[in-house]
Parts: structure tokens; sequence; C-alpha cells
């Protein structure tokens, strides 16, 4: 091992065909620009917005990417089961019940030689009333750090002070906590008092002209309507978006977390004096 410290890349939720090729065309590029030894996706809503294939997540990997996380919406899709119970580096939420089908954490060694340990828990506000994270957490994290410092963690939930709350539970035993889910990047890109890296939202990576991913008609119709809409995803404006990490491998502690978000939703002075 020549370097002390290991670069990662966690990119957010990737939502239907526009997300998955905005990551085609823009994750080689970010992984040159940033130096990247690692590369996690979360990819639940790829699958037309509900679950993950397995031609998709074959795309990624040849990509480059290490690892990918899930989330609530891999169950709508029966057609992942067999992806998740598969020996692929691909996780589902660890608190869902015993008996149910994939792996929510593992270890991924990186071309570069690290290794690198990935948790996905999902919260209990709001959601479906599944296992205590906390309690998952408590259960995971010792068997990780056996194996490697650095530990990653997805936290897949949509109410803010747990995700806030888990941040400061875990602060100092993990890397980072990299929320997930409600596909709007948040502005809190931390480093919590005893090195653990943070964020309540990573964002979503797909078509912003949208809501959060779905057709803004049939967003509107469920809305105005109260009733069920065929869900599909929306097809303009594609932005990446993600968090970069500089992560001491020794301590497993972060030492700079960076939010990505391309293209940027803010013009250029060119772009406004023109």
């Amino acid at each position: 091992m020549t370097k002390s410290t290991v670069r990662i890349l966690f990119i957010g939720d990737v939502v239907g065909d526009v997300g998955l090729k905005a990551v085609v065309d823009n994750l080689p590029i970010l992984q040159q620009q940033y130096s990247v030894d690692c590369t996690i996706v979360n990819g639940e809503n790829i699958w037309n917005g509900k679950g993950l294939s397995e031609a998709d997540a074959k795309t990624l990997f040849s990509l480059g990417v290490d690892c990918i996380t899930t989330g609530n919406h891999i169950w709508e899709n029966w057609k992942s089961k067999p992806l998740l119970a598969s020996n692929l580096p691909v996780l589902r939420p660890l608190n869902y019940p015993s008996g149910n089908t994939g792996k929510g954490f593992c270890t991924v060694t990186t071309k570069s030689g690290y290794t690198i340990g990935v948790l996905q828990l999902q919260g209990r506000i709001y959601m479906p009333p599944i296992d205590c994270p906390f309690k998952a957490a408590d259960f995971a994290v010792p068997k990780l750090r056996q194996l490697t410092k650095v530990v990653i963690v997805d936290l897949h939930a949509e109410a803010t002070a747990e995700k806030v709350a888990f941040g400061h539970y875990l602060d100092g035993s993990v890397s980072a906590i990299l929320g997930t889910h409600t596909h709007v990047q948040t502005a809190d890109d931390q480093i919590l008092p005893k090195g653990t890296g943070y964020i309540t939202d990573v964002g979503m990576t797909g078509p912003y002209d949208s809501v959060l991913g779905l057709k803004t008609d049939i967003a509107l119709q469920r809305m105005l309507l109260q009733t069920a809409h065929k869900y599909e995803s929306a097809e303009t404006n594609p932005k990446v978006c993600g968090v970069f990490l500089v992560v001491d491998y020794e301590t497993g502690k972060s030492i700079s977390i960076e939010r990505i978000m391309t293209p940027g939703l803010v013009r250029s002075v060119e772009e406004i004096t023109n």
C-alpha cells in the first residue's frame, strides 16, 4: 500500500434509463477527475423507478463500480430478487426482518488494493416498520471493522432528524454516513466531531425536469386526485449527484467530504452575461 488515504465516490439514487445513461456518460470523467479508488452507487430506482435488473447491475460494474446499494423500492420489483440472492456486491437494507433475500453489508477489494466495508441500513420514520437500524448497526459495524477500518454506510431514510441522530450515534465508528432516499441533495456535508463524514442526502441522479424523477404530470395527478397512477420516469435535464470522500485508510476517519452535482444547477458567470 503506497497511499495512506482512499478516495471514494458515492453516487446517489439513480432513476430510470435517463439516470443510468447519465452515470454511463459522466462516471468515467468523475473517476478520473477525482482519482477515485472506490465507487459506490445507489441503484434501487434504475428499473423505471422501482428495482434493479441484472443488466443494469452489469452496466454499473463494467464502469468500475465496486458496490451497489439499494433501499425500500428494491422489493417492489420481483425480478430484483435473483440479483440480491447472487454473490455480486449488491446490498439491500440489513434491518429488514431475517428470511428476506440478500445481504445488508459486505467488503469489496478495489483494483488499487483497498478493502472497503459497505453497510446498507434503512430508517423507520415515515417508512415501513422494520427492525431497528441502530441495533443493526451495532451488529454489523464491529464485524466490518475486523476486516477494515474504512466503513461506508448508506442510510436510506425519509426523516432528516433520524438521519442526523444516526450520524451522531455512529460518529467515530464508521468512515461516513451518506443519506439516500429523498432525492434532494442537502447542503450539510461535514465531518462530524469524531471523524465521520456525513450528509443528510446525497441527492438524485436522473431527470431533473420531474418530481423526484417521476414525470411531473403523473405526480400532479397523484396529488390532485389522491389515487394511484402508474409510475413513469421522466426523461429530460439529467444530472449526476453524489459525494466525494477522502478517508484515512489507517484510522478510517474522513479527511474531507465534497458534494457533487454535474452538470451544476447554478449557471456560470459567462452563461448569465451572454
